[in-house]
């Protein structure tokens, strides 16, 4: 059970992570990508998420064609 003192630890433990450990507040500055193309973003995303979505359906229907 976690009692006041234990929230409290808790609390001062996540502040000064955030406090010493953060970046700034900068945007974009803690992603492993840069922002400054947006075309090169839209294709990297697009890429990704048709990857990501269709491959499931290339997996059945291959498996489904196989003799």
């Amino acid at each position: 059970m976690l009692t006041k003192a234990n929230l409290l630890l808790a609390r001062n433990l996540t502040k000064s992570m955030v406090r010493f450990h953060g970046h700034g507040g900068i945007p974009g500055e803690n992603i492993p990508f840069s922002l400054e193309n947006r075309y090169r973003i839209t294709a990297v995303f697009t890429a990704f998420t048709v990857l990501g979505f269709g491959s499931p359906f290339l997996i059945v229907r291959h498996q489904l064609l196989k003799k």
